[in-house]
């Protein structure tokens, strides 16, 4: 019997496509970019239809590809990207409003005296980037018979006509009971949220349907938002164990097992996995702008592309060493605002330390050494946390291939770094997932392909200086966060 599966990750800007084979191989692979729009002051949205053909278009381009029989249909989604919709129909009411999206702000605001209650009970914090917010904003927006769901429901029901979200996406709604894995009526009245309008929630290991969106009839298996899967492609199946993925975003995860302290740094607290009645934890941390401010490095000019990051910082440290490492440039990547500890929404970026030797080579070393500072700080904070030391960084996603970002990581961070073995994470912890409910795989670990490191570094700098290096990206990161230098400190 064939264990091929079809794994689908609906990311941010592309969907890709993989037929991933029993033994985790990869027999075909396609990638559908998949545009993005900014919409006024903090708005990111995506028109639905265009999710919805670059999920059919992958898809089959890659079933073409392979020339395999599957045995299973399994998806990734983005997370907290909502949008409304009405059913049974599928027929989509509104763009797909982005996670990135600060719109909601002002729904958070005014909710700003039930953070800790909302903290308590979900694991999250209170910020426009998690979805019942923007549900909230979007809703006198959308007729009243509208259900406001995030992707992965919506792209279900077109699937197999079920109406279900899993366990993992469920808890980055600010909806979800974490400790009983149910909706939360407390929640819902408070996000004003019809509990009825809710999809049920599944295992990301069940069975929701069946389709014919590619061939022959399949069944639907291996469900997750995308950060959540590639934690489990990466083995990360005990306590402490961590991965960051470097996308659009950097998401840092640490695996919690099978409790679920609440942060007292502002981390997030969310499921993992729930594999049948046993659901695992993990802690979160989230960088708003990685891979997107080496985007707009190249928008602005600062940076031919994304291929000559390398060639341009490492080049620089080549020829001046001693000055590159003491470089004064320092930058908070606040593009998008600062997600977690800082939860400043209406942060902005800030570069500091420039002076008349600031040359292109230093601005795009501050951008990247500024994601390394980012990730590093919640990895710090998140150790102490829950007392789980982070002893290897398990790294994945498009900017794994620059060398300077990942050595910078590990000097920052003091401990090795390992590189994935293939840029498709997320796909692979679906199909593995999928093998499971397949009944293919009896555990997470037989479900998961053993992998080696494309790559390994080690920190190449003393203790001493990765803390003066990060003591002064701290003191930039708070004066953004604070607003410091911002438009509207000047009003």
């Amino acid at each position: 019997m064939s264990t091929a599966v079809l794994a689908l990750d609906q990311g941010t800007s592309a969907t890709k496509a993989l037929v991933v084979m029993e033994d985790g191989s990869i027999a075909a692979q396609v990638e559908v970019p998949v545009a993005l729009r900014a919409v006024g002051t903090g708005g990111v949205e995506t028109e639905a239809e265009d999710l919805w053909t670059s999920v059919l278009s992958a898809g089959s381009d890659a079933v073409a590809q392979a020339g395999a029989e599957l045995s299973a249909v399994a998806l990734a989604n983005q997370g907290e990207t909502v949008l409304a919709w009405r059913y049974p129909t599928g027929e989509p009411l509104s763009p797909a409003i982005g996670w990135q999206d600060r719109r909601a702000v002002s729904v958070t605001d005014a909710l700003t005296p039930q953070r800790d209650a909302v903290r308590a009970l979900s694991g999250l914090e209170l910020d426009p980037y998690f979805s019942a917010p923007k549900m909230a904003w979007l809703r006198p927006q959308v007729p009243g018979d509208a259900v406001i769901t995030t992707t992965d429901t919506w792209l279900l029901h077109r699937l197999t006509g079920s109406y279900v979200t899993d366990a993992a996406t469920a808890s980055r709604t600010l909806l979800l009971d974490l400790d009983k894995g149910e909706w939360s009526e407390e929640l819902c009245a408070l996000f004003g949220v019809d509990m009825s309008t809710l999809p049920r929630i599944v295992a990301n290991t069940e069975m929701v349907g069946r389709t014919r969106a590619f061939g022959s009839e399949l069944p639907v298996v291996g469900t997750a938002v995308d950060q959540q899967a590639a934690l489990f492609a990466e083995a990360c199946f005990e306590p402490g164990q961590a991965k960051c993925t470097y996308g659009t975003g950097a998401f840092l995860l640490t695996n919690l097992g099978s409790s679920s302290p609440r942060s007292k740094a502002g981390l997030a607290t969310c499921v993992a996995w729930r594999i049948g009645d046993a659901t695992t934890y993990c802690l979160d941390g989230q960088v708003y702008t990685a891979g997107s401010a080496v985007s707009w490095l190249v928008s602005t000019g600062i940076l031919g592309s994304a291929a000559d990051l390398d060639g341009l910082v490492l080049g620089a440290s080549q020829a001046s060493s001693q000055k590159t490492r003491h470089r004064s440039e320092i930058f908070v990547p606040a593009l998008s605002g600062l997600a977690a500890p800082y939860w400043a929404p209406q942060a902005r970026a800030g570069w500091v330390g420039l002076g008349l030797d600031t040359d292109r080579a230093a601005l795009v070393r501050a951008v990247i050494e500024g994601i390394a500072a980012n990730v590093t700080h919640l990895a710090r904070v998140g150790m102490r946390d829950v007392a789980l030391p982070i002893e290897r960084l398990r790294a994945d996603g498009g900017l794994v291939r620059s060398e300077a970002l990942m050595q910078i990581q590990a000097d920052l961070l003091q401990v090795p770094v390992d590189v994935y073995s293939t840029p498709h994470a997320t796909a692979l912890g679906v199909a593995a997932l999928a093998r499971i409910g397949l009944g293919h795989a009896a555990t997470p670990r037989d479900a998961v392909s053993v992998w080696a490191p494309t790559a390994t570094y080690e920190p190449a700098c003393s203790t001493g200086e990765a803390e003066h290096r990060m003591a002064r990206w701290l003191r930039a990161a708070d004066a953004v966060a604070q607003g410091v230098g911002t438009a509207e400190t000047c009003e």
